[in-house]
């Protein structure tokens, strides 16, 4: 078995689900033409604009996921996706294999969101301009929002690459200005004059050069590209979990308490509300050989559930391997395929080239 084969093995055996969902990872679908009705959905985009884009009333996920990257003239789409809040509130990403209207029931009552969803270790490995843009949007949504906890050194150091991208080489009195105006953090009053200090430091830097320094800041950062998702465990303590490209996090409050490498996990699966983690047998670790976690719903669960299966096949694996064929009669619980390219398609995609880069617009 090769290691492109012995990866593909391990992603059956970490999305495998007994009794209440089943990973089957699978190609990205090959566009089909959709006629029908015309049904409008309203995305929030990342610059925070929001679009309209319709799409046949029968089309999958992915036809409104394509449609959105078309209208960016997105290369690199694949590591962007669209969330919304369902009918009991939660916040789910769009599932790109199956039909959009047996996800959301009301489009006209909801506002998808075009976010990053999957967090590379490198912003090298980002080919393309406009992908490193909008990553230092969704940093820039992040710090306004207060979820990309920092330091103050960091948050300032941040904003300077931010105010640098906007209006250019510093100037004290444009910068005053500016910063009166645009809210890039809470509490942002106590750090403008460190904000300045640094801006000073940044004569020359084209807006391109300004959002790769800003990811080169923010991806050393704990909570970079970090979702926290309230979890007890088996002693009922309050808890955090994530997940990143290096595999499970556990965190509390914001503090990272414990990381579970994808190499040490063995399977992922989900009963009711309890979040599991089965790890490989290791003779130096204390741990027992099943984590438990429980989660406010099954609900909740099975979301965190299906984003860990989709960033464990979308980083670890080389290709992704071919779904099992459906049972002829009947099968027990629900099906969950990854839908896309993983990583490695897609650095190979964008280097093989084959596609015409069109210039964009900064907003």
């Amino acid at each position: 078995m090769d290691e492109s084969e012995q990866r593909a093995s391990t992603a059956s055996r970490l999305g495998a689900q007994d009794n209440s969902g089943i990973s089957t990872l699978e190609h990205g679908q090959k566009s089909v033409t959709l006629s029908g009705k015309l049904i409008p959905f309203k995305i929030q985009m990342l610059d925070d604009t929001q679009e309209t884009i319709e799409v046949p009333h029968r089309a999958p996920g992915k036809v409104l996921m394509d449609a959105v990257c078309n209208h960016l003239n997105l290369i690199e789409g694949d590591y962007f996706g669209l969330e919304f809040q369902d009918h009991q509130k939660i916040m789910v990403w769009l599932d790109l294999l199956k039909p959009i209207l047996k996800q959301i029931r009301r489009p006209k009552h909801v506002v998808l969101r075009f976010v990053v969803k999957f967090f590379p270790p490198d912003h090298t490995e980002l080919q393309e301009e406009l992908t490193r843009y909008l990553f230092a949007l969704q940093v820039k949504q992040d710090l306004a929002q207060g979820k990309l906890i920092c330091s103050d050194t960091s948050a300032a150091l941040l904003i300077s690459h931010i105010v640098q991208s906007e209006i250019g080489d510093f100037d004290e009195n444009v910068d005053g200005e500016h910063l009166a105006k645009n809210k890039y953090i809470p509490q942002q009053e106590t750090l403008e004059d460190k904000i300045m200090e640094f801006h000073r430091n940044h004569v020359g830097q084209t807006p391109a050069e300004s959002d790769f320094q800003l990811l080169e800041v923010a991806r050393r950062l704990e909570m970079y590209g970090i979702r926290l998702n309230p979890a007890k465990d088996r002693e009922g303590t309050k808890i955090n979990l994530a997940v990143a490209n290096t595999g499970i996090l556990v965190f509390q409050g914001h503090t990272k308490i414990n990381a579970f490498n994808w190499a040490k996990i063995r399977k992922l699966s989900f009963k009711r509300k309890r979040f599991l983690i089965k790890l490989r047998p290791d003779t130096n670790s204390s741990y027992q050989d099943t984590l438990e976690f429980l989660m406010a719903s099954r609900d909740f669960c099975k979301a965190f559930w299906k984003i860990c299966v989709e960033y464990h096949a979308f980083f670890r694996l080389f290709e992704v391997p071919k779904p099992k064929p459906k049972p002829v009669l009947f099968s027990r619980g629900s099906s969950f395929r990854f839908s896309g390219r993983t990583q490695k398609q897609v650095l190979d995609y964008v280097k093989e080239g084959g596609y015409k880069k069109v210039p964009f617009e900064r907003k």
